[in-house]
């Protein structure tokens, strides 16, 4: 089913502007990071200068295992956001994963927003469609074109049941979706990751894509935004029903949660992720990379400099975490035990 390009395009304004001007992060649940603590080590046998960030994730090198969250796309101020976070994770290395291009798809004139490779030519970037689309007509050829169209490297399919049925008009059909998926991974050359948008993937679900060769799942748990909070605001202007959009797994229950049912499979961990102390706790409960999504929002609607500004940041955080816990490399902070509090 097509939808109206102005309607399409109007709802993804709105998004955007709710998130930099309501406050749309939970207000009762946090992530669970809070719970752990890196263990310090007063002489950690680790060089500052030193520390290497370095990792490879779906098969390309990253500077720093951070990934730039899915954001927007199909509007001019689209456009521009998109651009300069394309611009930052080219100067960086790090990821970028652009906004549901179902958009394009649907509307071709929409896909400039989205067309960002030639800004960063060696960036691991990802595409993004629903995956309740997959019930409403799309299959291998609409995913297919979701990468090849923008030059992609890989392909983020986002579930996101509870904020659909918070939206206006949302597709809430989601019945089927993990045989359907079964089907369509091998079907597809190109790496799938299955991932939520800000309300967690639990070990329940985590079972039931179990061995159907998903490349990576990002857990996108409760604590940063809520996009059930989101679409509260873009029909109301306040939130009418805050038990819903206050609900969600926390993102290190995600993590443990998925991690214990699918060890080998590669996760990213997003969901409020604010801080390098974040990340490297992250890392340990078993996050191969993270994405941030909301702190660069309002800093790519100014420039490439003011993402790179934040993220630089949150790299040097990450860096001096590594270093007061003696991790001189991802590979030990990766088999680091967290202190519990």
């Amino acid at each position: 089913m097509l939808t109206d390009m102005t309607d399409s395009v109007g709802r993804k304004l709105k998004h955007v502007e709710a998130c930099l001007h309501y406050p749309v992060e939970y207000q009762t649940r946090t992530t669970g990071f809070e719970a752990y603590d890196l263990p310090y080590r007063a002489l950690p046998g680790t060089d500052l200068a030193r520390i290497d960030t370095r990792t490879n994730f779906l098969g390309k090198d990253l500077a720093a295992p951070l990934l730039i969250g899915a954001m927007t796309g199909g509007a001019e101020l689209s456009a521009v956001i998109n651009r300069n976070l394309a611009l930052a994770a080219q100067e960086l290395g790090v990821g970028l994963m652009l906004g549901s291009q179902r958009v394009m798809l649907e509307h071709p004139e929409a896909r400039r927003s989205f067309t960002v490779r030639p800004l960063a030519p060696d960036v691991l970037l990802i595409g993004n469609l629903g995956v309740a689309q997959l019930n409403r007509g799309y299959g291998v050829g609409e995913v297919r074109r979701a990468v090849e169209s923008i030059e992609a490297d890989a392909l983020a399919l986002h579930t996101n049941p509870l904020q659909e049925a918070l939206q206006q008009g949302g597709d809430t059909d989601f019945r089927g979706l993990a045989e359907t998926l079964a089907e369509l991974v091998p079907q597809v050359p190109y790496p799938l990751v299955l991932k939520e948008v800000g309300h967690g993937i639990g070990a329940e679900v985590a079972e039931s894509v179990k061995g159907i060769g998903l490349a990576a799942l990002d857990v996108a748990g409760a604590g940063g935004t809520s996009w059930a909070r989101v679409e509260e605001f873009v029909n109301y202007g306040e939130v009418r029903h805050p038990e819903l959009a206050e609900w969600g797994i926390p993102t290190a229950t995600a993590l443990e949660q998925v991690r214990a049912v699918l060890p080998e499979v590669p996760l990213v961990a997003s969901g409020g992720i604010r801080s390098g102390v974040d990340v490297a706790k992250a890392l340990a409960l078993g996050a191969g990379v993270v994405a941030i999504a909301r702190p660069l929002l309002k800093p790519a609607t100014e420039s490439a400099e003011a993402v790179i500004a934040v993220l630089e940041r949150f790299v040097w955080e990450l860096k001096v975490a590594m270093h007061g816990a003696g991790m001189a490399d991802l590979v030990a902070l990766r088999a680091l035990e967290l202190v519990k509090r």
